[in-house]
């Protein structure tokens, strides 16, 4: 099927189609995979199919996969399938906190909690609360998630917040039970003796580097002036777009095959000419002369889009380089 016939489905609704041909077992695989946030946008999509026509389901499969067939029945039951889905990929305490929030609406509470909750919401919990609970949940939070619950607070307390996060090594019990406590419930069920380590210089680049370059140029801009060891620091393990030219040619290929050829085109508006160069090498003579004609036809683009899809782009370089496999050269190295 061509793509514009698909043109009005989004890349989540695709995805969500795409596990609804599924059986139960091999959707549930695939979402053990997945991070929290993407876990939720693909739910809440999947509840939210009604009436698919046969020609979607037909497309979308041929598109992500081999053709499939006999498995076009969608919205009957697709409550109970989504809990059993769920429920097999996260376990039943996850997954009962995550059905709640996509079928029923309901909210959860509790540390881990806070990854499925929007950022605004989450800023709004932490907004009166001790500076150094905020630092806590900040530096427990994706680093993405966090720099859009910072982007939620004003300049003085964004600083303080982030650098506290960059002082934090181990959070002792009692810190760790006040937040439960202002959570309801206790953190995990861990209320032993332990530290726990959150937090450091390495979290609060890696916070830094997702929010907008103003705020983020703005931010290291005060913390050198309070501190320029710190500064320095945060500065040399932040990663940016463009240091993606350090990772070798294998990293580039694994990340290539993670991201669509959409948000990459998004992604090299704004990119250096080296770096788009490194990108047309990873790919077949083909594949590189169609980017290279995306990108001559695409039209001018927001700085803002520009740099969601980079941050976008570098989210998944990072996931890959957490599990193995891919290196992030120069600072990226020393920030993992």
């Amino acid at each position: 099927m061509a793509d514009n016939e698909l043109g009005d489905l989004t890349r989540v609704e695709r995805a969500a189609i795409l596990l609804m041909s599924l059986g139960e077992k091999d959707a549930a695989e695939i979402l053990k995979h997945m991070g929290p946030k993407e876990v939720q946008k693909v739910g809440t999509a999947m509840a939210g199919l009604t009436n698919v026509q046969q020609n979607h389901v037909e497309g979308v499969v041929a598109e992500f996969l081999e053709a499939v067939s006999g498995q076009t029945g969608m919205g009957l039951g697709s409550d109970d399938y989504i809990r059993n889905m769920l429920t097999q990929a996260l376990g039943s305490d996850k997954a009962g906190a995550l059905i709640d929030r996509i079928l029923l609406g309901g909210n959860t509470s509790g540390l881990d909690s806070l990854k499925w909750m929007e950022s605004r919401q989450v800023a709004d919990l932490i907004r009166h609360e001790h500076p150094q609970i905020q630092a806590i949940v900040v530096s427990y939070l994706d680093a993405d998630q966090s720099a859009e619950i910072l982007s939620n607070f004003d300049e003085k307390v964004r600083l303080d917040i982030i650098m506290r996060v960059a002082s934090l090594e181990a959070v002792q019990p009692a810190a760790l039970k006040e937040l439960n406590d202002i959570l309801e419930r206790q953190f995990s069920g861990k209320t032993g003796t332990q530290t726990t380590t959150m937090g450091g210089v390495k979290v609060a680049a890696n916070i830094v580097n997702m929010v907008d370059s103003a705020m983020a140029a703005e931010l290291l801009e005060r913390i050198t002036e309070i501190d320029e060891g710190l500064g320095t620091q945060i500065q040399d393990l932040m990663f940016v777009f463009d240091n993606l030219v350090d990772v070798d040619d294998r990293g580039i290929q694994a990340l290539l095959r993670e991201i669509s050829t959409d948000l990459l085109v998004v992604a090299l508006k704004g990119a250096d000419t080296t770096l788009q160069e490194k990108i047309f090498r990873n790919m077949s003579k083909r594949a590189a002369e169609l980017l290279r004609d995306d990108l001559d036809a695409k039209g001018p683009v927001k700085v803002s889009e520009v740099e969601a899809a980079q941050k976008e782009i570098l989210t998944i370089a990072r996931r890959l380089a957490d599990a193995g496999e891919i290196n992030l050269g120069g600072g990226g190295e020393a920030m993992l």
